[in-house]
Formats: C-alpha cells, structure tokens, sequence
C-alpha cells in the first residue's frame, strides 16, 4: 500500500527526492477522472470499487471554486462506484450545519462527508451525527476530534504545499542568502492558512535563509482582496523579491494588480496552491509561475473510498493513501510549473 507522502519538520529533506519522483506519477493517476457538474444526489454508475447500496450524505461551507470542485468531485466519484450521494445545501454558519447533520443522521445514511463551517466544532458535528461516521474533508479538525474507523480527514497535507512554494522560490531566485517576500495567508484560523504559511517560515529557517517578510497579510482565499491589499503594499515602495500565497485564487489578484500597475510578471515569482484552471491559465501565460495541485478528483474519490470501506467492511484501514494510525487519507500535492501546467486542467 502507497503511504502518505506527509512529513515531519525534521523530516524534509529525506523525503524530497522520493516527492519527486513520483510526481509525474501522481499526476497521471488524478488526473485521469473528468469532474462533473453538481447537483443534489448521485448514484448508480459503475466503478472500480463497489459502493452500490451505501448512501452517503455530503455536507458544506459555502463554495468556493475549490469547495466546488470537491464536492462534484464527491458526487461524480459516488455515482461511479454506484454509491447514492445527496448534497446538502451550502451552510453559512455552524447552527445551520449542525441542524443539518442531525437531520441527515435521522434519515439512515451509511457515511457523512463534511466540509466543516468551523473545523473546531468537530465534536458538535460528531454529537450531531450520532453513530454515523464522519469523513472530513478540506478543513482539518484538530487530531483529537479524530477517531480511526469513525471521525477521519481526508485531503492533502498541507505542509507539503507550503514547502514545495518555498523551495520553487529560492530555487528560482537561484538561492539567494537573503530574502524580501510577500505572503498572502487565507481565511484567519483556517487550518490549511495556518499550516501552508508555517511550512513556508519553516522551510527558509530550516535551510538557513535569512526571509524578511516585508508584507504579510490575509486576503481571505479572495482575488479581489489580494490584488486591492497589493496595491496598498507597493504604495509603501518597499522593495520584494517573490510573491507567496496561500492559493491560486490570492496569486491570480497579485498578477491582476502587477498588470494594471505595468510590473513585469516574469521578473517576479507568484505563486499559489490549487492549481485552479485560471491558476494553471496564469502559469502558462506568464502571469503566475508556480503552483501545487491539490486534486479536488482525487480527494473526492478518496472520501467515497473511505466511506465505502467503512459502509461494508467497518474499517478504513485498507483505503489507499491511508495512515498507520487509521486517523488520516492524504492525498499527494504534487509541484507545477510551465513544464506541466498544461497537463492539468
């Protein structure tokens, strides 16, 4: 069984080479699933794995263009393993998310797949779920709402993501003592905002670079935010030397805002995490330089793997991409740049 690619702090620099030699491995594996459109339920399609008669309700924040991407990718992987996939409407807040998995509980679905509103309120989705299984996806609870074979996380480690934009980085400014960067950090308090930019600080103080943060903000995952919040930043004339986001979507403003005030986008990394179709788009039309895929297909698939294996055999511990300590499915980011970027989307 492929483990995960997950990696502790003291543990990077053996692990790189193995990331990279399977990343073009990576990518042909995920990339092989079309992503389908959305809609409410899903079911009876043929697949490599046999969900026929296990329901599966889908619950979510409301969407993003990578929120979006998983749960289709949710409901277009159920309906071909013949899995019935309902969708809950969007929730705004976490009284509405809860009421909504309580009433899922009542209805006898074999697995609920949560995009949580709050990934700390992880234990009032449990009470709420009752004796269903969970799989959380996207925002990750803290471990100790975790339970192997009942509350797991399925999605992408983000350290990984936060340490192959750093490396592209320095590698690209061609390995540079010193550094004045910029840094885009999502959604406050999100778990994916906090671990990506802590992987970023680590990776330069883990290789001794010395890293001025010259700007560093939140925009909120929002394009809009970022490009307005880099118009600010280059009021200040502060010199800068790289661009780094938390996603795509805060790279795409920083290159909006560089092209309305004339800068060079070749001349300057940005760079983002997603590889979004317009992220992917930027790279090749040299806007953005660098982003890493996180496979909305492959976290899909992986949630109706996982609540398939826990429908019909009670335990996870067979799912592919699956942690010795039952707790965990990562699903491998892989690096991109102009050489592959096509091959994406």
């Amino acid at each position: 069984m492929f483990r995960s690619l997950r990696f502790e702090e003291a543990g990077i620099m053996k692990n790189r080479l193995f990331k990279r030699a399977i990343t073009s491995i990576l990518i042909c594996v995920m990339l092989g699933v079309c992503v389908a459109g959305c809609g409410s339920s899903a079911g009876g399609g043929a697949g490599a794995i046999d969900g026929s008669g296990v329901k599966v309700f889908f619950s979510t924040i409301a969407l993003d263009d990578f929120k979006t991407l998983v749960m289709n990718s949710v409901i277009d992987a159920g309906a071909k393993s013949g899995v019935t996939v309902d969708a809950g409407e969007p929730c705004n807040s976490v009284d509405a998310q809860v009421a909504q998995i309580r009433e899922a509980a009542s209805k006898g679905y074999d697995a609920i797949i949560c995009n949580p509103v709050d990934a700390e309120t992880a234990l009032q989705l449990e009470v709420a779920a009752g004796d269903i299984p969970i799989l959380f996806t996207n925002s990750e609870p803290d471990k100790s709402y975790l339970e192997a074979d009942k509350y797991m996380y399925v999605g992408s480690y983000e350290r990984d993501a936060g340490y192959y934009q750093a490396e592209y980085v320095w590698n690209k400014l061609g390995k540079p003592s010193h550094l004045n960067l910029v840094l885009f950090q999502g959604q406050p308090g999100h778990p994916a905002a906090i671990a990506r930019t802590k992987a970023v600080k680590n990776y330069y103080k883990t290789n001794g670079i010395d890293v001025n943060f010259v700007f560093n903000d939140t925009a909120y995952w929002d394009t809009q935010k970022a490009c307005d919040e880099f118009k600010i930043f280059l009021k200040t004339g502060q010199s800068y030397d790289a661009v780094i986001c938390n996603n795509d979507s805060m790279a795409l403003g920083v290159v909006q805002a560089m092209n309305e005030m004339g800068i060079d986008t070749s001349a300057i990394p940005v760079v983002g995490i997603d590889a979004t179709v317009d992220g992917c788009k930027s790279i090749l039309e040299d806007g953005m330089q660098f982003t890493v895929y996180q496979s909305a297909v492959g976290q899909g698939a992986s949630c109706i793997e996982a609540a398939i294996a826990l429908a019909k055999k009670g335990t996870a511990k067979d799912v592919q991409y699956v942690t010795e300590d039952g707790l965990y499915v990562w699903v491998p980011f892989a690096p991109v740049d102009k050489s592959n970027a096509a091959s994406i989307n």
